[in-house]
């Protein structure tokens, strides 16, 4: 078969970028081993490059930042799941008692706004689902910022967990319940 008709051509001369897109000079660096090298360093996205020391330092503070609020996050969340409980507990077991429409002193607050404790169990899951959900989110991404592999990240991560537990951390114990970061 002769092939000589057929147009070949060499893409390896060709610029795959977009007019004025700055950041096809300088791609993004993918370490899959420890380093201490910054250099076109991307944390999570290409449009968060380390280019330079001063974008390093912010960039550090930034995650160190994102960690503290993480554990702020985790403490709002067992904050919110103790009020749940006391409400539960408190709650009726049962709506108020057939034909009473009236609100007396002697009845519970919750019954004069209609919700049991099947209701308040309901509800208080459907939030705890979705803060749950926003939790593991968080701590994947974070986990992801700890996997540049960079060893400034790293630390970076480390500090802002501790401080992060030594800020919201009083009321728990050192121990986690998942170990994404």
């Amino acid at each position: 078969m002769d092939h000589s008709m057929h147009a070949h051509h060499d893409h390896s001369a060709m610029d795959h970028s977009s007019p004025g897109d700055a950041s096809a000079s300088a791609m993004c660096s993918m370490n899959m081993l420890f380093t201490w090298n910054t250099k076109n360093l991307c944390i999570v996205f290409r449009q968060w490059q380390i280019t330079s020391p001063l974008s390093l330092v912010i960039s550090l503070l930034a995650i160190v930042a994102l960690v503290a609020g993480y554990e702020a996050l985790r403490e709002g969340i067992r904050v919110f799941e103790a009020r749940t409980s006391k409400r539960v507990e408190t709650a009726p077991l049962d709506g108020p008692p057939s034909g009473e429409e009236s609100v007396t002193e002697s009845t519970p607050f919750l019954w004069s706004t209609g919700q049991n404790r099947v209701q308040v169990t309901r509800r208080a899951h459907v939030i705890k689902s979705v803060l749950y959900g926003v939790q593991n989110f968080y701590a994947f991404m974070i986990m992801l910022i700890f996997m540049t592999y960079n060893g400034w990240v790293m630390i970076a991560v480390s500090v802002g967990a501790g401080l992060g537990y030594l800020i919201f951390g009083g009321q728990t114990t050192i121990a986690k319940d998942t170990a994404c970061h």
